[in-house]
């Protein structure tokens, strides 16, 4: 017995050990696991948006990377807020069916991707999305704000913060610790997040009317996710919901043909 005691003692450690090792893993790993900024720069001459231009934002102590084009007069803006991987010149495809449908654009990499030098971190992520939310604001045209993937949470925070025409989340999450929490449950991911994006707390401030699209198979973040950032919302205006879509199928799906009427249904007084 006390053999086997001292087997069932050490092996209580073991797996103690394991499991704090996995949380320091997660703890001081965190960022390289939520975030994936590698990725190829397409260059703007290389696309179809002749009129558009590059341009540098201030943000904070540093400044983003970004690409603008100027609506037609009385025409809004669209402000696109990326995902966790690449730059945002890999989407330059909706970009120019944006300008082809008569709006105007800016899209940009928050720092810490490949155009904008710095860190990542959800207050830099938060600071940048304000800093470009508000230089095209000063230009004076309507402005409908469209995020995907962990963009959702600074553009749920932007539309929180200030006033735009339109809010359009593309695969959002409840917040980041929920997507964590799903991907490993044993693990006290509340605990040891430092980029968290609260949507779920940020929607309740959003006035704005909201759109939150969805697929049925997204294997990243699952669609619950949507619908219960849905329910939340002060001012919802459409849901929906693809079938065996996953994470980054929705653009293929056609979700700019639900975007497009929601975002002139918005400019209707």
């Amino acid at each position: 017995m006390t053999l086997l005691r001292r087997g069932l003692y050490a092996l209580v450690i073991l797996v103690a050990l394991a499991y704090a090792g996995a949380i320091a893993y997660m703890y001081f790993n965190q960022r390289a696991l939520q975030y994936s900024p590698a990725g190829e720069i397409i260059p703007l001459s290389a696309t179809t948006l002749t009129d558009a231009e590059e341009v540098k934002i201030p943000s904070g102590n540093a400044s983003v990377t970004a690409w603008y084009k100027a609506p037609p007069p009385g025409r809004p803006v669209i402000i696109f807020y990326k995902g966790n991987t690449g730059s945002f010149t890999e989407e330059h495809q909706r970009y120019e069916q944006f300008v082809a449908d008569g709006f105007g654009f800016a899209a940009f990499d928050y720092r810490g991707f490949p155009t904008s030098p710095g860190e990542i971190s959800q207050d830099n992520m938060l600071e940048d999305s304000l800093a470009v939310f508000d230089w095209v604001a000063a230009k004076g045209a309507p402005i409908m704000i469209w995020g995907r993937s962990i963009g959702t949470g600074p553009a749920t925070y932007v539309a929180a913060n200030r006033d735009a025409e339109a809010l359009l989340l593309e695969t959002p999450y409840l917040s980041a610790v929920t997507v964590a929490a799903d991907r490993y449950p044993i693990l006290p991911v509340g605990l040891v997040m430092m980029d968290k994006f609260p949507s779920n707390e940020w929607i309740r401030d959003v006035s704005e009317p909201l759109l939150i699209a969805h697929g049925t198979a997204d294997a990243t973040i699952g669609v619950s996710n949507g619908e219960r950032l849905y329910a939340l919302a002060p001012n919802p205006s459409e849901l929906w919901i693809v079938p065996d879509a996953d994470h980054s199928d929705l653009w293929a799906a056609g979700i700019w043909g639900q975007a497009k009427p929601f975002f002139e249904k918005a400019l209707i007084p």
